[in-house]
């Protein structure tokens, strides 16, 4: 009996370990976008959140994009570099969870996920849409392990089901062994931890979630990239101008009504 007793407990704690651990952004987390090398930016680009980047320099194309209040701009200060050890961190957290599902060869357009965490050898494409079932839990945390690059294709995006309202709490992380492109359109969720850069091609937009690359640069035509939008977030974000609030909704409703569009 003494001994059926030890294995239940071995087999617990086994059963504890083996779900996915969490991962902090620590002081990347204000951050929606976080770059290297450098921050380049081509049209209307809206960025909710804090803009970062270092140990470069270059910050091209604001305006005309914005850097919405209360977020503000940390180049090459002591901030980003705080921020850039936090990436570093949570992108060695992200890449050292246990594989649940191993989907290399898949496109994970059409396909509909559980919480878990999903790994690809080398690169991983998104054509269409992939739906993430929350299961009602909004704490559900869901991780991708990309070897090399991942791809969208123009007008695909992620959509989420079963959850309590909104979006889930921003656990949604893709680690990015190289590079990350978004395509044309493309409506994305989540945090994107990219070893060397991101781009954001022609109105692809990022809600409830970031762009952060430790070594390249981020490059962005005409997007929405917001930390905020997320379930639990709501109540946490600062005040800030009337006008910018108003704006950051109105932005964020379109994301949400073109996402139901499509279905």
């Amino acid at each position: 009996m003494k001994v059926h007793s030890i294995w239940l407990v071995v087999l617990s704690f086994w059963a504890l370990n083996a779900r996915a651990g969490n991962i902090d952004l620590g002081a990347a987390g204000s951050f929606a976008v976080l770059a290297g090398s450098a921050v380049t930016n081509t049209g209307p680009t809206y960025v909710y959140g804090n803009l970062g980047l270092t140990p470069g320099s270059a910050v091209t194309g604001f305006p005309p994009g914005i850097v919405v209040p209360p977020g503000i701009e940390d180049v090459d200060n002591g901030a980003a570099i705080v921020a850039q050890n936090a990436l570093t961190t949570a992108y060695d957290s992200a890449m050292g969870q246990p594989c649940t599902t191993n989907l290399t060869g898949s496109d994970l357009g059409g396909l509909t996920l559980t919480p878990g965490v999903y790994c690809f050898n080398s690169s991983a494409q998104l054509t269409g849409t992939l739906t993430l079932n929350a299961e009602g839990d909004p704490n559900a945390q869901f991780v991708f392990q990309i070897g090399s690059t991942l791809t969208t294709a123009s007008s695909s995006m992620v959509d989420f089901i079963n959850t309590s309202g909104g979006l889930p709490d921003p656990n949604l992380f893709w680690q990015v062994g190289s590079s990350a492109t978004l395509g044309t359109g493309t409506d994305f969720s989540g945090n994107i931890l990219a070893e060397t850069s991101i781009t954001l091609t022609t109105g692809a937009n990022i809600a409830c979630g970031s762009a952060l690359a430790q070594n390249g640069a981020v490059t962005m035509d005409d997007n929405v990239v917001s930390i905020y939008g997320c379930e639990s977030s709501g109540g946490a974000v600062p005040e800030p101008q009337t006008a910018a609030l108003l704006g950051m909704g109105l932005l964020l409703s379109s994301i949400v009504y073109r996402r139901q569009s499509r279905k």
